[in-house]
């Protein structure tokens, strides 16, 4: 009986937390790119990666458009693989990793966001994303929506859908 509850515990309490609302699953290259030109990423740009997994949206938006990238993700094996990866691009000068829960940090700095959530995270996020981010900046999702706020444009790319809003002017 020890034994069964052990493994009751184990399982039940991975899936209360925030790392467990979303699994791994990296965003292929193809599609990275593709948010990143979407957004019209340049030099001047600072890229926040909210959940960001091995750190490939920030380091290509350093490596490929000269942009600095910031990227917050929860889990911190996923941190340690981001930093070698950027180590091994050669942009660590431009990018950095913070472990962090993303509904409570602060990405007022950001001009692109990309995310790579679940809808009903995105949705949770919409209101955080309009009070802290200046109007103009551009946010961009891979595969899921933000329910009722309409994309300024969405694009199939390799087999899947990449939304982008804007970030209003504040009334």
């Amino acid at each position: 009986m020890k034994n069964l509850i052990t493994i009751i515990v184990f399982l039940i309490l991975p899936f209360g937390t925030i790392a467990q609302d979303v699994i791994y699953v990296p965003t292929r290259d193809t599609v990275v790119n593709a948010m990143l030109k979407l957004a019209k990423v340049e030099p001047d740009d600072v890229v926040y990666d909210l959940g960001s997994g091995d750190g490939r949206i920030v380091i290509a938006a350093a490596k490929n458009f000269g942009a600095r990238g910031i990227g917050i993700d929860i889990d911190p094996q996923r941190i340690s693989e981001s930093k070698v990866n950027a180590k091994n691009a050669e942009v660590t000068g431009k990018v950095e990793f913070i472990e962090a829960d993303l509904f409570e940090s602060d990405f007022r700095e950001a001009t692109v966001v990309t995310l790579y959530l679940l809808s009903h995270l995105n949705e949770r996020l919409k209101p955080i994303l309009l009070e802290q981010l200046k109007p103009g900046t551009r946010i961009v999702s891979h595969a899921f929506d933000m329910g009722d706020w309409k994309p300024d444009r969405v694009e199939f790319v390799d087999g899947t859908t990449i939304y982008l809003w804007t970030i209003p002017k504040k009334k």
